[in-house]
């Protein structure tokens, strides 16, 4: 939809596009399955009506084979969408995390691009009739070249509340689908530990893709977890202003214990009382299991469940990664999503690559629930 028509079709007013998507979230929806809430009895999660444990087991589909992000393909591939989702299903996930990218649905500061959140809903359908539920990842700057100029020029206010529109807009419309699992604020967001450039937001890039993004240039003298703590805030509000449900959680990096060295400024501690539960990316090394599991018994002394919601044998031996993934639950991990990149173990059998040969194996071993 271009910018001229945006404006004609939705008047520029952040009040009555935002009041379009709460109309379209009061559909009802037909049979699918059950939402998710935290069990308070177990620190883990069960299903709303029914009160049936619920084990988060899943994957990132945050790209495709070819290295696409989902929204370079739904609009004119719809049927590989379909394919990859029951490809997932078949291997025995109940949960897959998408990542959404803030340009594709914020072409302006008030503006929400209508064929996104459509074709979001139509995500949405797709996830309820495979009985999948969504971990929706937002704020997604991955690739960019696609990041407009407008949003790096933006102060820290004026990025909160585009970002908080963002929020709203999205959580309106899932707010009545149970195919909704959570919504995560941003992938792996960091405050910096001093000022940085005027319109640097974003990590350095890995394969490519910018993973890690900042939610501020400049702490300006304030505590770091503080700033972690009244970002969450703002996102969540944003959230909870039109959807009081629906799971909430924060992508976080493995260094964002407050621990000597190198951390994200995102305590867990600090920022768990605001959020439903936490989640750690966390890939352990070849020797240190020990290591990455005494980093997992952290994050959950802050006492919310803790899903692994990256984890992947990048970086130790099959056999390492099979004994964390086993270890893991006596340390706290209340669920696991790894990667599916769009080819079955079938067509992985073929590998030509390391990266390929690898990922066989992890699918395998998702497969036969380690």
């Amino acid at each position: 939809m271009s910018h001229q028509k945006a404006i004609g079709s939705m008047k520029s007013t952040r009040a009555l596009v935002l009041t379009s998507f709460l109309l379209t979230a009061t559909i009802a929806t037909a049979d699918g399955p059950e939402q998710i809430e935290v069990d308070p009895a177990t620190a883990g999660f069960r299903t709303v009506q029914s009160k049936q444990p619920f084990e988060p087991r899943g994957f990132n589909y945050d790209h495709d084979e070819t290295g696409r992000l989902i929204e370079d393909y739904w609009t004119n591939e719809w049927p590989k969408v379909e394919q990859d989702f029951r490809e997932m299903k078949a291997l025995g996930a109940n949960v897959v995390r998408i990542h959404l990218q803030f340009a594709r649905f914020c072409p302006d500061p008030d503006i929400i691009d209508e064929a996104s959140i459509e074709r979001l809903g139509r995500l949405l359908a797709l996830a309820q009739q495979l009985s999948l539920y969504l971990d929706l990842t937002g704020l997604g700057c991955y690739h960019k070249a696609d990041v407009p100029a407008w949003y790096d020029a933006l102060d820290e206010p004026a990025r909160w509340k585009a970002q908080a529109v963002f929020w709203k807009a999205i959580a309106a419309r899932c707010a009545n689908s149970p195919a909704v699992f959570c919504y995560d604020l941003m992938n792996e967001p960091v405050v910096p530990g001093g000022p940085r450039e005027p319109g640097d937001w974003l990590g350095p890039p890995f394969a490519g893709k910018h993973f890690v993004q900042f939610i501020t240039l400049d702490p300006s003298g304030r505590k770091r977890p503080d700033v972690a703590h009244a970002w969450v805030q703002t996102m969540v509000e944003a959230i909870r202003s039109v959807d009081r449900s629906h799971l909430i959680t924060v992508g976080l990096v493995d260094w964002s214990l407050d621990r000597p060295g190198l951390t994200s400024g995102f305590v867990p501690s600090k920022i768990a009382p605001s959020l439903d539960f936490l989640s750690i990316h966390l890939y352990p090394e070849r020797g240190k299991i020990d290591d990455a599991l005494e980093t997992l018994s952290a994050f959950a002394a802050a006492g919310k469940p803790v899903v692994i919601e990256e984890t992947f044998p990048l970086k130790c031996s099959g056999p390492e990664f099979a004994s964390f993934l086993k270890r893991s639950r006596e340390h706290g991990a209340k669920g696991w999503i790894g990667f599916y990149w769009g080819k079955t173990p079938d067509e992985l059998r073929k590998a030509n690559t390391i990266g390929e040969a690898i990922t066989l194996e992890w699918l395998k071993l998702f497969q036969a629930g380690w």
